[in-house]
């Protein structure tokens, strides 16, 4: 078995139990307060904010290292614009043509539609894409667990950018193909997510609605 180049674990912090449990809580309750923003400011927000919520996505494990994610920031006026009708017309056909019954249903008490204003509204889309394959050292290889290391560093960047004070709405048109397109992304990456990221609207308002108890999700043994 080969031998592969190791260095010493640094950074860690281990910390009291007590001090343990009470930033786990704290954490908790910071990130409870997180809510799904339909209604944006158009105030700018600070490039730096979002590089440094970029470098927090970009420490998130993934398959093998191969880190298969890119993230495409756009804030020009134009591209939103782009997307935006793009993003609309997909939704027009989800909601005439392409949803179930049951589908409406369960989405009725979110009060969504195939209007998405907020696309043009907030001052930052963050289209994230998975990468199938990449290259290195020249040569094609391919990435392993792309989806799952794609959705980890998109939780973490949501969780970034929740702590630095911002509001995100995540959306997800489907297909999502028009975005490899007006971003120019190769076709080795497929669009996961597209992000929306601002301040909320001062009169901004939410859906009524409750997250599950720990004891409906969890179980230990």
């Amino acid at each position: 078995m080969t031998d592969h180049p190791t260095v010493p674990l640094s950074g860690y912090r281990e910390y009291p139990v007590e001090e343990m449990c009470a930033r786990a809580l704290s954490f908790y309750e910071d990130v409870n307060r997180r809510r799904t923003v339909r209604d944006f400011s158009d105030r700018q927000v600070s490039r730096e904010v979002i590089e440094n919520a970029l470098r927090a996505a970009g420490t998130a494990p993934s398959g093998a290292n191969l880190q298969p994610w890119h993230f495409a920031v756009v804030t020009s006026a134009q591209t939103k614009r782009r997307i935006r009708e793009a993003a609309e017309y997909e939704e027009r056909e989800f909601y005439e043509r392409r949803a179930s019954e049951e589908w409406l249903e369960t989405l009725q008490p979110l009060g969504t539609d195939a209007n998405k204003p907020f696309l043009e509204t907030a001052p930052y889309l963050i289209a994230v894409f998975q990468q199938k394959w990449g290259y290195q050292n020249g040569e094609r290889v391919n990435h392993y667990y792309p989806s799952e290391s794609t959705g980890l560093a998109t939780g973490l960047l949501i969780t970034a950018l929740h702590h630095a004070g911002l509001a995100m709405l995540t959306h997800t048109p489907s297909p999502m193909n028009f975005l490899n397109e007006i971003l120019g992304r190769p076709e080795n990456e497929r669009p996961f997510l597209l992000l929306v990221v601002g301040y909320p609207a001062p009169d901004a308002r939410v859906p009524n609605i409750a997250r599950k108890e720990l004891a409906e999700f969890t179980s230990f043994s």
